[in-house]
């Protein structure tokens, strides 16, 4: 809301999705399991994490069957998101090379109607903050749209290889005037998009194992 910028998969695609609780809100993804590893207090890379003051976040996982190379490079070469994520309609990195600290991208995915915010199409500016090569990353930015804005969201992806495959785990929060005094709204609404983002990741990853 993200992946998110943050990535919403903000509806399906801001930095991914979120959830409004003081505490973190944990929800497994589809494919997902929870006897691989067990999950820390709140993901990190390299020792940073999401808004811990955030009213809104999310966190999921899923289960991958395909190599942790294999799902670590269709999630960081993001020029190719808009070739297998649904929600992602447009791409475009704003530095050349491969991904590292400072690099930027700026992609565009579709928010609904909602009943205080018009259908629009958010535009995302991600950030990178950090990054460990196949472990984890950490993008921060806004979403803006007509009639929507998230101030910034903080999206974290962890890469952990398991007996079989890889487990994908990643937390998102968002922060904003506008989001934060109708969180149940953008729950209902947002929520499923960090989800649907990691059913395409395994979905894509997996089809080229």
């Amino acid at each position: 809301m993200s992946s998110t910028l943050l990535a919403i998969p903000l509806t399906a695609g801001l930095l991914g999705a979120i959830a409004a609780a003081p505490a973190h809100a944990d929800t497994v993804g589809q494919g997902a399991t929870s006897s691989h590893v067990t999950p820390p207090e709140s993901l990190t890379c390299l020792g940073q994490g999401i808004d811990p003051t955030a009213r809104l976040h999310h966190r999921t996982e899923t289960f991958i069957k395909a190599r942790l190379s294999t799902a670590w490079k269709l999630h960081t070469d993001v020029t190719g998101w808009p070739s297998w994520q649904t929600a992602v309609t447009s791409m475009k990195r704003l530095d050349p090379g491969a991904l590292r600290k400072g690099s930027q991208f700026q992609w565009t995915t579709p928010a609904p109607a909602t009943p205080t915010t018009p259908a629009t199409t958010l535009v995302i500016t991600s950030t990178v903050q950090q990054i460990k090569h196949n472990q984890c990353i950490r993008w921060t930015g806004p979403a803006i749209g007509n009639g929507l804005r998230i101030d910034r969201g903080v999206h974290v992806w962890n890469f952990i290889k398991v007996k079989g495959g890889v487990l994908v785990r990643t937390e998102e929060s968002w922060t904003g005037d506008q989001i934060e005094t109708d969180p149940a709204t953008a729950i209902t609404y947002l929520a499923p998009g960090l989800d649907a983002w990691l059913a395409d990741l395994k979905a894509a990853a997996e089809a080229r194992s």
